[in-house]
């Protein structure tokens, strides 16, 4: 027969049922732990993923700073390496068409033969190329070829000396004694006469030279022996002959209809200084302080101004409410540039309103080449649709995007949207330039001396005298005189002064 089956104690249900009870409870706390460890894994993984979105947008930032350079920034073009391949479309201008070298109609710097050599050398055969008879004492039949070779004169005699000997003479009449005067500007035992000081001053303050080598180099080319402190003071004499020739130019500037104006650093005396520049075509005006409106004023050209001021987005020039502002084109198309090189794919509205700006250029040249006093009403209807347009598309392509190359896209699209009118003053008047490199080529000798000065200069005064003398060699350089003229002018009659704001 089969066994009965067991049937358990009471006791031993119970037991069994507290057994049970542990073991789901145990259950329990292992399901809770490996949801918490679940948990706390989700959590240091989104905590890393976290860190690594950070991580690689501050790479991505740090990379577009790294590739920014003249041409996508207001960087100056000396600070671009010189081992960093640039890209083609570097400013987004496109190519212009023009052949590499001098172009059509430019004037020629082609050295020429003399009308009027100083000497001539006749290169005769000796014997017949034929039989080799000997053609010594023939007639000459011609000259089919002549060949001239333009040689530096040897080396300069020894400097001219003038002496000018204060006589006294006694009157007859009387008996008094009478003492001559010596020539306005002979007031030394011995001096440098104005010549040499217009070359010492033209090698630099016209080009840069440091002072010990400015000194050498004048000796070896004019034979006056002056010393590297006269070479180091030649600057300082030259600002204190020009205060004439900055009243006439501070004069002159307010009448023009546009000026251009910019501001650079510059180290003097251990300090970070500012150079400021207000300037046209034919007018230079520079002068040295901080960065602040009060220093920008105290060039004592832009108060109170009323034409249109071509400039940078700088902000310290919106306290002159009396003129209108143009923003320089070329910095806009560099911010353009290094937006749309960096994201492409997301920033096409900066390559839309790059082509907008150098399509409106185009015309804006080609008006006032034909004689236009201005673009045609659809014209500037058509920009500014364009220009609206491409606004539009940026602030809506990188409207909730935390990137930073989308905050900066939003930024430059707002800049572009809050002030158009001074984007666009180029199209609507065409006396106005597109960009503001007159300043800029007008304020770079400031860099290329600060490279030639070890990097700064000693002191604060030596900065402004190179402000004002390079605001003489800039203008006169304007109008067509040539710098060793000019400051040999300077330094026997007086500075040169513009007689007008243009030539007529």
């Amino acid at each position: 027969m089969p066994d009965a089956p067991h049937v358990p104690a009471p006791d031993e249900v119970a037991w069994l049922r507290a057994r049970v009870a542990g073991l789901e409870d145990v259950n329990a706390r292992l399901r809770q732990a490996a949801r918490d460890r679940d948990e706390l894994a989700a959590a240091q993984l989104a905590a890393r993923d976290a860190q690594v979105a950070a991580l690689a947008a501050q790479v991505e930032e740090l990379r577009r700073r790294l590739d920014k350079d003249s041409g996508t920034s207001s960087k100056p073009p000396s600070s671009d390496s010189p081992y960093k391949k640039k890209p083609r479309d570097r400013s987004l201008r496109g190519t212009s068409g023009r052949r590499p070298g001098k172009q059509p109609g430019a004037e020629s710097r082609t050295l020429r033969q003399s009308p009027h050599p100083g000497e001539t050398v006749l290169c005769g055969p000796a014997a017949c190329g034929c039989c080799g008879h000997d053609l010594t004492g023939e007639p000459v039949l011609g000259t089919p070829q002549k060949r001239q070779v333009f040689e530096a004169s040897p080396p300069p005699p020894p400097p001219s000396v003038t002496e000018y000997q204060v006589a006294a003479k006694e009157c007859p009449g009387c008996g008094g004694v009478s003492v001559g005067l010596a020539p306005p500007g002979v007031t030394g035992r011995a001096q440098y006469g104005p010549l040499a000081h217009a070359r010492t001053a033209l090698a630099v303050c016209a080009n840069y030279l440091p002072v010990a080598r400015a000194a050498r180099l004048v000796a070896a080319l004019t034979g006056v022996n002056v010393s590297a402190g006269f070479a180091a003071g030649i600057r300082g004499r030259a600002a204190r002959l020009l205060a004439p020739f900055m009243d006439r130019v501070r004069e002159l500037l307010p009448a023009a209809p546009v000026l251009y104006a910019d501001e650079t650093p510059a180290r003097a005396a251990g300090k970070l200084r500012y150079v400021h520049v207000a300037c046209t075509e034919f007018l230079t005006a520079m002068h040295t302080g901080d960065r602040t409106s009060e220093a920008i004023d105290s060039g004592g050209v832009l108060p109170g101004y009323a034409g249109t001021i071509v400039r940078d987005g700088y902000k310290g020039y919106e306290h002159l409410t009396d003129a209108l502002h143009a923003w320089c084109g070329a910095h806009g198309l560099r911010d353009l540039a290094g937006l749309h090189r960096f994201d492409p794919d997301g920033q096409l509205w900066a390559r839309s309103m790059a082509d907008l700006l150098l399509d409106a250029n185009a015309r804006a040249a080609a008006a006032r080449r034909a004689g236009q006093a201005s673009l045609s009403d659809t014209d500037l209807a058509g920009i500014r649709s364009w220009y609206r347009g491409a606004v539009a598309k940026g602030l809506a392509g990188n409207a909730g995007k935390r990137t930073q190359i989308a905050l900066d896209g939003a930024r430059l699209a707002r800049r572009f949207r809050d002030h158009e009118d001074m984007i666009l003053r180029f199209a609507t008047d065409l006396a106005v330039g597109f960009t503001s490199n007159q300043a800029e080529r007008d304020i770079r000798p400031v860099k290329v001396q600060q490279r030639t000065s070890g990097g700064t200069w000693r002191t604060i005064v030596s900065l402004a005298d190179f402000a004002i003398v390079q605001s003489y060699l800039s203008t006169t350089a304007k109008w067509g005189i040539d710098a060793l003229d000019a400051l040999t002018m300077l330094f026997t009659d007086g500075p040169w002064l513009p007689p007008a704001v243009a030539p007529p």
